[in-house]
C-alpha cells in the first residue's frame, strides 16, 4: 500500500533517482522500501553475473550476440528500476509541483555512458572466433611477428606451436622471394611490408570447416569496360605461389555454440 502524503519521505523524487542509479534499490532504501531494496539489490548482483558469466563463455564463440543482448538488458533493467523509485517518491510526496526548468529525471540520462562503454567496448573485444574469416583476421594481424612467441596461444589455434612454425616458414619463403623481386617494391623492410603482396582468402567454406590459402600475388592491367561502353583497364591480383595453408574448424562450446579455430598449417 501506498503510504498516506503525510508519512512523505525525507528524500525528494530526484533524490530517490539519482541514489537509484548509484546502486539498485538504494533510492528505495532511503524510501522506507526495505524489501523491494533488497530484491533490486540481489536483482543486481544477479545481473552482473549473468552478464559477466556470458562475456566470458560467449563473447568469441557464435553466440557473441548473446553477451551483448543481455549487457544492454541489464542496463535497460536499470532505467527501469530508476524510474520506478522516482515514482515511487512522487506517490509517496503526494501531489506533485510544477517541474522545474531542469527535471530532476535529467538524471537518468547519466545512463547513456554505460550504455556508451558497453556498446562500443564490447566490440573490441567480440566475436574474435565467431566465424572463420575472425580467426583469419587475427591471424594475419599476429603473423608479421610470428618470431615472438607471445600472443601464438591456444585462443588462435589448437596447436599453437606448429601454426606458429609453419607461419616462420612461409615468411621465409615470401623473403626469398622478395629477393628475386616477386614481391612489391618495399617488401625489404619486412614486418607488414613483406605481406602487402600478400593474400589470404577462404578457399573452401563449409558449416563446420573451411580452408584458407595465403598466395603470393602480382598485379596486372586487363583491358576493361566501363557501363559496357567506355573501354579501359582494371588491376587485377593473380596469384603465382601459395604459401600457406590454413584449415579452420568450428569446435564445440558451451550450451551448443561454436568456436572457430586453427586446427592445422601447412606451408604451401
Amino acid at each position: 500500500m501506498t503510504p498516506p502524503a503525510r508519512h512523505a519521505p525525507r528524500i525528494t523524487p530526484g533524490a530517490a533517482l539519482r541514489w537509484s542509479l548509484v546502486a539498485w534499490g538504494l533510492g528505495h532504501l532511503l524510501l522506507g522500501q526495505r524489501r523491494s531494496a533488497a530484491a533490486l539489490f540481489a536483482a543486481e548482483v544477479i545481473g552482473l553475473v549473468t552478464v559477466a558469466g556470458a562475456t566470458v563463455a560467449f563473447s568469441d564463440t557464435t553466440w557473441y550476440l548473446l553477451s551483448f543482448v543481455l549487457g544492454c538488458a541489464f542496463i535497460g533493467a536499470w532505467v527501469a528500476e530508476a524510474t520506478w523509485a522516482y515514482r515511487t517518491a512522487q506517490r509517496m510526496h503526494g501531489a506533485v509541483a510544477p517541474a522545474a526548468p531542469r527535471s530532476p529525471a535529467a538524471a537518468i540520462t547519466w545512463l547513456a555512458l554505460p550504455l556508451l562503454a558497453w556498446g562500443t567496448g564490447f566490440w573490441l573485444f567480440a566475436g574474435q572466433g565467431s566465424s572463420a574469416a575472425a580467426v583469419l583476421d587475427r591471424f594475419l594481424t599476429r603473423w608479421p611477428s610470428a618470431g615472438a612467441s607471445a600472443g601464438w596461444g591456444t585462443d588462435l589455434s589448437t596447436q599453437p606451436d606448429q601454426l606458429r612454425g609453419t607461419a616462420l616458414a612461409a615468411l621465409d619463403r615470401l623473403r626469398v622471394l622478395c629477393d628475386a623481386k616477386q614481391l612489391s617494391s618495399d617488401c625489404g623492410a619486412g614486418g607488414p611490408n613483406l605481406l602487402r603482396a600478400v593474400r589470404i582468402r577462404i578457399a573452401d567454406d563449409r558449416d563446420d570447416t573451411a580452408t584458407a590459402v595465403a598466395e603470393a600475388v602480382r598485379y596486372v592491367r586487363r583491358p576493361s569496360l566501363f557501363f559496357g561502353m567506355v573501354a579501359g583497364t582494371e588491376i587485377v591480383p593473380v596469384a603465382d605461389e601459395t604459401v600457406l595453408t590454413l584449415r579452420l574448424s568450428a569446435q564445440p562450446a558451451l550450451l551448443g555454440a561454436r568456436r572457430w579455430t586453427i586446427v592445422s598449417a601447412s606451408a604451401g
